[in-house]
């Protein structure tokens, strides 16, 4: 896992992007007709600690954290308030949906700070200074470009018709069973973990054809983390070079929702959300993040996905009885 000297450089500059496009957004001014609602205290300290944690933790594991943060939101009862109109819980949610989003900046942080010998690689590549990173920054962005144009197209629909619990449970279920499967049948056939390509090898049509496949975790539940895992060792990549390259696509993936987000719905975050429940959120999912992402390398290197598949299921079975009681 080549990280490099550790710089607080990339920190600060995640830190102003995010800034930047709070500012923005607050710069358009209040819509007219919609009375602030941080005074109402929509989200405690302590519900930002937890979404923070619930965020960072699951981002970069293969668990979907879009799905647990919809079932945390759930188990808190964040924006369900009795006392709001339809459209003020509607606005509400609405809210809660794009704080979710933007704390992912944390993460986001996280692997910038844990590979900055990589961004760095990408920035001298950028350059014309590094051929090997001139190659990984060409593969990068031809993992994301599915995912930045069928994202646009069916962001609506997606969040429309895919973005309720139910199917988030479906997803947890149908990816352990799939992961499990395959542990299963690699177990009877005594298959070891195969070495795979490094990264520095891979090709461009390598990255696209795992850029269809995150693509699939649009659906919230699958997992993104998942799927790119998946599609890397499938076109031939090693564990250890797929999940960076998991990682890597995450910044870029994750980086562009936070930053559309952001400028889309920061105006609404910033009347529903006083200051510090933001800043909160961001920093414990990098805290949790640095340390998910440092004992998952290491977990993946030895063990492989079986774990992960028998959390799925627990988890989506846990999940149904909590919905079916509720």
């Amino acid at each position: 896992m080549p990280t490099g000297k550790r710089s607080p450089t990339s920190i600060i500059a995640a830190l102003l992007l995010l800034s930047a496009c709070l500012l923005a957004a607050a710069a358009q001014g209040a819509p007219e007709g919609q009375p602030p609602l941080a005074e109402q205290k929509i989200l405690t300290t302590t519900q930002a600690v937890i979404l923070g944690v619930v965020e960072g933790l699951t981002e970069y594991l293969p668990v979907s954290s879009t799905g647990h943060l919809l079932l945390t939101e759930r188990i808190m009862g964040i924006g369900e308030g009795p006392d709001q109109s339809p459209a003020r819980r509607a606005q509400t949610k609405e809210a809660v949906d794009a704080y979710t989003i933007c704390i992912q900046a944390g993460a986001i942080i996280a692997v910038l700070w844990l590979y900055f010998g990589r961004i760095q690689q990408i920035l001298l590549g950028l350059i014309g200074r590094d051929a090997a990173g001139r190659r990984l920054l060409f593969n990068v962005a031809a993992g994301f470009l599915p995912a930045a144009v069928l994202g646009l197209l069916f962001n609506k629909l997606i969040k429309s018709y895919l973005f309720g619990p139910w199917p988030v449970v479906v997803a947890w279920l149908a990816g352990g069973l799939a992961i499990l499967a395959v542990s299963w049948r690699n177990r009877a056939r005594q298959q070891g973990p195969q070495p795979g390509r490094l990264l520095d090898d891979m090709t461009w049509r390598m990255a696209l054809i795992i850029g269809f496949a995150q693509c699939i975790a649009m659906w919230p539940g699958v997992s993104r983390s998942l799927v790119t895992i998946v599609g890397g060792l499938m076109v031939g990549l090693s564990m250890t070079a797929a999940v960076e390259y998991s990682f890597l696509l995450g910044v870029v993936t994750l980086g562009a929702a936070t930053a559309y987000d952001t400028l889309k719905h920061g105006q609404l975050m910033l009347q529903t959300f006083d200051h510090y429940s933001l800043i909160i959120g961001v920093v414990v999912a990098f805290i949790a993040a640095v340390i998910s992402v440092k004992w998952m390398v290491r977990y993946l290197s030895r063990h492989g996905l079986a774990l992960f598949g028998y959390y799925r299921v627990g988890i989506a079975v846990a999940a149904t009885v909590f919905l079916l009681a509720t």
